[in-house]
């Protein structure tokens, strides 16, 4: 259960704990976080929250250190997260029916590259079930106006089974569900373990969709009576020509932000290393600088104060500054988690603010 140790601890466990599958260790990780949330337990992953506030998207964020959607995919451990120090967490990506995802294994670490590959494919529990444990959270009740609480987004994807004609039904019906228990939503249309999923990010597919999304916020807005944030969340697989219609895209549907990048398909760093051909996203520190040019882009192209939440590579306070001189706002990790353990978030979060302090 990598996560529950100290971080004093982490570097010593690690190892061991790198004896097991990833996908075991993974699922472990995440029984041990959901049974011991909100207990006395927790206090063995608990760290003060860094108070580094920042507004963005209409939100407030109490610092600029987030998880990426793909750890939690049912939402089951919201408060575990929350108490770890994170600003805002994101949990899914949740399709409207629960679906197994594709063959195991399907996970590899590559450690002498401090990456993942993963082929996991939008496993979950589906809609219902993740709504289900997004309300039994109780992070939205802890703290008090001294202490605010962290932020929720929500990821959201297609079905395998759903033709890539049909994903706009199933963004909208997850759209439904998600949008009154949300502080932001994220629409993915770039995970590359879907098929055809990335089709979505091209010119007149990328148009329909986020068409369609927005009308629908529309309708939940005045439904609900507030106006959740929308995120699109791309691939950093893309050339200038892409980012640019991309960004042109998000700003004439009314987007409020776009996360930049998910994994990459390239394997030029991992060359040669054992698991480096298997099929799947590769994350971890060879997505850094491909991440940090698509951000950079991103910034030229959407101009000052369009919110970037920028993600991919990690794995130190120099890496979350790093990602912010390119160009983003707040940023994600995942894979650094797993190599770093939770200590990674106080870093990260202090390294801002004393980069933000000095400027």
């Amino acid at each position: 259960m990598p996560l529950l140790l100290p971080s004093s601890l982490y570097g010593l466990a690690r190892p061991f704990l790198f004896g097991f599958d990833p996908e075991h260790a993974h699922e472990l990780t995440l029984d041990g976080l959901a049974r011991t949330q909100n207990t006395p337990l927790a206090c063995a992953y608990s760290a003060p929250r860094v108070s580094d506030p920042i507004q963005l998207a209409g939100l407030s964020f109490p610092n600029r250190v987030g998880l990426a959607a793909g750890l939690d995919k049912n939402a089951r451990c919201i408060d575990a997260f929350a108490a770890m120090g994170f600003g805002f967490v994101e949990v899914g990506t949740v399709t409207p029916k629960g679906q197994p995802g594709n063959p195991k294994p399907r996970m590899f670490r590559l450690p002498q590259r401090d990456a993942l590959i993963n082929r996991l494919g939008f496993n979950n529990e589906g809609l219902e079930a993740f709504l289900a444990n997004v309300q039994k959270a109780r992070f939205r009740k802890a703290g008090g106006a001294a202490r605010p609480p962290m932020l929720l987004g929500l990821n959201i994807g297609k079905n395998a089974a759903t033709p890539i004609e049909r994903a706009v039904d199933d963004y909208l019906a997850c759209l439904d569900g998600v949008y009154p228990h949300a502080d932001y939503v994220t629409i993915n249309i770039s995970s590359p373990n879907t098929a055809n999923l990335r089709s979505l990010q091209s010119d007149e597919a990328l148009d329909a969709l986020l068409g369609a999304v927005a009308e629908r916020r529309e309708t939940l807005a005045t439904r609900h009576a507030k106006r959740a944030p929308l995120f699109v969340k791309i691939a950093p697989d893309l050339d200038k020509t892409q980012v640019a219609v991309i960004a042109a895209t998000l700003k004439r549907h009314g987007m409020d932000g776009v996360i930049a990048t998910n994994t990459t398909l390239a394997r030029d760093a991992v060359k040669g290393l054992p698991h480096a051909e298997e099929a799947g996203g590769l994350s971890g520190a060879p997505v850094r600088e491909a991440s940090n040019g698509v951000i950079a882009q991103l910034r030229a192209a959407l101009g000052a104060g369009f919110p970037i939440i920028g993600v991919g590579g990690i794995l130190s306070g120099a890496d979350a500054k790093a990602k912010i001189a390119a160009g983003a706002d707040v940023v994600q990790i995942y894979t650094g988690l797993i190599y770093r353990g939770p200590g990674l978030v106080r870093e990260a979060a202090q390294a801002l603010l004393r980069d933000r302090s000095k400027a």
